[in-house]
Formats: structure tokens, sequence, C-alpha cells
């Protein structure tokens, strides 16, 4: 499949590339190449073919929502340097 000059240069001033003529046909090249894959793969017959597993059709075993953990709040405000409505007051950093 061939990409057309004007189309290419469009595209590179989309992307905001700036392209010696080197690079300009090196770039011509390998979209030539994509859109040829891509073309192949458009012509081949997937009518009766099982998708394949997909990682999104997971699912996860889930655990009973349950407190696991003790309340540790009194010991953690004991070793705050200062607090005030259960929050940590810390210095200001931002102006």
């Amino acid at each position: 499949m061939h990409i057309e000059s004007s189309k290419l240069d469009r595209l590179a001033i989309l992307s905001r590339l700036a392209l010696s003529a080197d690079e300009r046909f090196a770039l011509g090249a390998d979209i030539e190449r994509v859109l040829g894959m891509v073309s192949a793969l458009a012509r081949v017959d997937v009518a009766g073919v099982t998708p394949m597993a997909h990682p999104d059709d997971a699912s996860l075993r889930l655990r009973p929502d349950q407190v696991t953990e003790a309340d540790h709040q009194a010991a953690l405000e004991a070793i705050a340097p200062e607090m005030r409505g259960g929050l940590y007051l810390v210095p200001k950093v931002l102006e």
C-alpha cells in the first residue's frame, strides 16, 4: 500500500515533526509496512473463530468485608507532634 506524499506531509505537520528527506523516506516506508500488515489482517476470514480469553473476563475471589486490624488511633496520636480534631497538623510547605 502506497502512502501519498501530501498525506505524509500532513501527518508530519499534525505530529509536529520536522523531518529531513531521509527521515521522511524512512517514515513513509514504515507507514506503508504497517498499513500493509493491517490490510493483510483485514483480509483474514475469522468467521466461526472463537474469541481468545481476555483479562477483563476474569473474576476475582472476594473476601468477606471484615475488620481484621486493631484500632491504633490512640497510640498514633500519642506520638504525633500535634493533632487537632483527630487530624495531624504539619508545617506549611507551600506558599
